[in-house]
Order: C-alpha cells, then sequence, then structure tokens
C-alpha cells in the first residue's frame, strides 16, 4: 500500500517544507481551519474511528471531546517520549516526516481551541529535537504556526520540551509533571488530564504516530480513513520489528491487512541464521510473551488492537520483538524486569517492592542457586502487583514475568533442577 504515515520511503527530502508542499502538505490545515469548525473537526475523527497509537487504542476523537465546556486555557501535549524496548516508529516520523505531526497537531490543536502545544520528547532524541525545531520554525515562516495562521484569527505556539531520560514519563501524568519541573512520578487518577493537566488545565496528551494521522482523515475524508483496515481496527499502522530477524525495521501496514508470518518471514525476512521462531513479544518488553510452538495458529492472525485477545496477549504499540530457539525464557523476563526495576519511579509499594523481589528471584533461577519455591513465589509476587499499582509501568512489569512463566514453565523449573541456565554458552 501508498505509505501514509511512513512517507519518507515513498518521498525523498519530505523532511524539507517545501517537498511536504509540493506533496500536498498543510492542504488539510487549510481545509480545517478555513473551512470546518472545531466541533467539525472532532466529529470527523470520531467517525475516522482513529485510536491511540501510543499502545492504549483509546479512540481520538472521543478524548478530545471529555475537554470541560468553557475551561480556558487548554493545552495539547504530543508525548514523544518514547521509551518502551523494541518502539523505534515516533523517531523516525520526527526526524524523516516531522511536517506530517507537525500538521496533525496543529489540527487537532485548532479542534480543541488550544493556543500552546508542546511536545514532550525524549532526552535521548537530540537529533529528532533538532529536526522538529527546525521544522517548526519553517512552518513558523510559512504562517502554518504563529500569529494569524493562514489570516485567520487563530493562534497557535509550539513548544519543544525535552525529557531527562526517565521510562515513566511516558506515562502522561508523571510527563505532565516532568513539564512542570517536578519528579517525573505518576499523578493519582482522578482527576484525569482532560480535566486538570498541564498547570491545572484541561489536556490532550496524543501519541507522535496518532497525530500523524489526522491530516489524512481531514484532507480525504473520515469514511475514506475509516475504509482502511477493520472496523474496530481503523487506519494504518507502523510495526516496529526487532529482535532475531534478517531485516528488522518500521513496515507500515493497514490494520488486518499482515500477519505475523507476513511481517516476520516476509518484510523481516525471517529468522537470523536459519533458526526456528520461538516466542514473539508483540508490543515491546511489557507485553504478553506468545508461545509460538504452542500456538502455531497465532502467525496467521491478522493483526489489529483485538485480534491477540484469544492469545493471551495484545498488539498494543505493535513493538514486535522476535525470539529464536537459542533464547532462555529466564533470560529474557529478567532482562526485562531489571529495565522496570530500574526505570520504577519509587512512588508507589507493590512496583516499587515487586519489581525489586522478581528480579532477585530471576537472578536466583538463572544464577543456579533458584528453587521449585522460588517459581511459585516468581509468580505469586508477580500476580499480587497486577491491578494494585499507581501507573501501568508496575502492570506492564508483571506482563513477560507472568506470561513466560505460564507459557514457558518447563524452562523455569528446568533452571531450578539443574542449578543454571540450560542456554548458557550457545
Amino acid at each position: 500500500m501508498e505509505h501514509l504515515i511512513l512517507r519518507d520511503l515513498d518521498i525523498p527530502n519530505i523532511a524539507e517544507i517545501a517537498v511536504y508542499e509540493k506533496h500536498g502538505g498543510y492542504n488539510a490545515l487549510r481545509k480545517a481551519i478555513k473551512e470546518m469548525t472545531p466541533d467539525e473537526i472532532i466529529e470527523a475523527v470520531k467517525v475516522s474511528g482513529l485510536r491511540g497509537r501510543g499502545g492504549a487504542g483509546f479512540p481520538a476523537g472521543v478524548k478530545w471531546s471529555f475537554l470541560p465546556k468553557g475551561v480556558f486555557p487548554r493545552y495539547l501535549v504530543a508525548n514523544a517520549d518514547e521509551s518502551e524496548p523494541g518502539t523505534f516508529k515516533d523517531r523516525q516520523i520526527m526526524e524523516r516526516n516531522p511536517h506530517q505531526f507537525i500538521e496533525g497537531i496543529a489540527i487537532a490543536s485548532y479542534a480543541i481551541q488550544c493556543h500552546h502545544a508542546f511536545i514532550y520528547i525524549r532526552g535521548e532524541f537530540p537529533y529528532a529535537a533538532q529536526c522538529l525545531e527546525r521544522a517548526i520554525a519553517e512552518a513558523e515562516a510559512r504562517g502554518y504556526v504563529g500569529e494569524r495562521i493562514l489570516g485567520t484569527d487563530y493562534a497557535l505556539r509550539i513548544t519543544v520540551h525535552r525529557g531527562a531520560g526517565a521510562y515513566i514519563c511516558g506515562e502522561e501524568t508523571a510527563l505532565l509533571e516532568s513539564m512542570e519541573g517536578k519528579l517525573g512520578q505518576p499523578r493519582v487518577k482522578p482527576p484525569f488530564p482532560a480535566v486538570v493537566g498541564l498547570y491545572n488545565k484541561p489536556t490532550v496528551i496524543n501519541n507522535v504516530e496518532t497525530l500523524a494521522n489526522v491530516p489524512l482523515i481531514i484532507e480525504r475524508g473520515a469514511a475514506w480513513y475509516a475504509s482502511i483496515g477493520t472496523p474496530k481496527s481503523t487506519g494504518p499502522k507502523v510495526f516496529c520489528l526487532s529482535g532475531h530477524v534478517n531485516r528488522p525495521g518500521n513496515y507500515e501496514a493497514a490494520f488486518g491487512s499482515i500477519t505475523f508470518r507476513d511481517l516476520i518471514f516476509d518484510l523481516g525476512g525471517g529468522i537470523r541464521g536459519g533458526k526456528k521462531l520461538k516466542a514473539i513479544l508483540p508490543a515491546g518488553a511489557s507485553s504478553f510473551v506468545i508461545n509460538v510452538a504452542a500456538n502455531e495458529a497465532v502467525l496467521d492472525v491478522p493483526l489489529d488492537f483485538d485480534s491477540l485477545a484469544p492469545y493471551g496477549s495484545a498488539l498494543g504499540s505493535a513493538s514486535v520483538i522476535v525470539m529464536d530457539e537459542t533464547t532462555c525464557m529466564v533470560w529474557m523476563a529478567k532482562k526485562t524486569t531489571h529495565f522496570f526495576e530500574h526505570e520504577s519511579c519509587g512512588k508507589c509499594t507493590p512496583c516499587r517492592e515487586g519489581t525489586y523481589w522478581m528480579l532477585r528471584l530471576l537472578e536466583r533461577l538463572e544464577g543456579g542457586t533458584g528453587t521449585l519455591a522460588d517459581v511459585e513465589l516468581l509468580a505469586s509476587v508477580a500476580t499480587q502487583m497486577q491491578g494494585r499499582t499507581l501507573c501501568p509501568l508496575g502492570e506492564f512489569a508483571t506482563a513477560p514475568v507472568v506470561s513466560s512463566v505460564n507459557a514457558f514453565r518447563d524452562e523455569f523449573e528446568r533452571h531450578a533442577r539443574d542449578k543454571g541456565c540450560w542456554a548458557r554458552g550457545q
């Protein structure tokens, strides 16, 4: 299909504003501001079926409509804190197709009547931040951002705010705390950001890829957009493919049009070294692992937001990490848990203590000092964390642990019996 989000793959130098304009760039913004009311834009996004691309999949237009009437100022924050292991789609958009993202911000800001939008970008993305700052300056010079946009009374300022390297700031309320100069720790909800957000004002927070879809909806129509993908998962999706594949990278396809088999063996060129596929993390490090040998049918399931539920997992941000037959699942669980334990903000006890003890137990099992009782205790600690943490980070941390113990329990018990890792030395 035509690339709708990763347009740099089809159009050289589209990051330059003249090239972007030549291919229809900012026509959607012109149409939105001059021909549509804010409510009409929100309704179009609702009808399109656009769901958030950050992982939760919440309908974007519905989120925009949650802002309380008559409360101003209000803010739009683009969440560009792309810190999930295995996720790298937003970086490509910001570096190679930044104007489509900025146009999406401008349209969304007009729709919610926001006059100051922010891009909260991961601190480890200095080049992407520079690309955005340059693109915003170009857009302002052309009259797409700033005062009296396209000769109208609407004004919008866009500020790039660089984070400081904390995974937790990808959580929307921790992001807001960080922007306000506080510790990057989650807020208790409710109230939700739509009511009490940045500077205690109504705030919409959307992912980079989500906003990059908005110009398509306005320019080509909600019905056209809704015709792509499936009825409940509309539009194109960027799939991040990494791990033991020959051609890792970002691949764009309509929801429901490809399967894991297509993604891994066709687009990704198959498993490195001709080895067998063992397991898949479909949504980065925070997802429920799928045992492919036990669920081979999953390879042929059309991928959308809901199709993996029967296999005990979810597509989320579509950050697909592939593992071959040499991968030790205890090692995998330890690797992901180490990340979450390190990135936990420590604010709530279940996450702070739970990730610590999961890591200690996994280190014992992989190091050869674990017991069968430790396997039971590991599963118990993880399940007791679920539903009890302040923000999703603690919940995310349990996903690879609980799912790997359930799907590959024999490997965990083998580590306890054999006093060490079966895969060591391979």
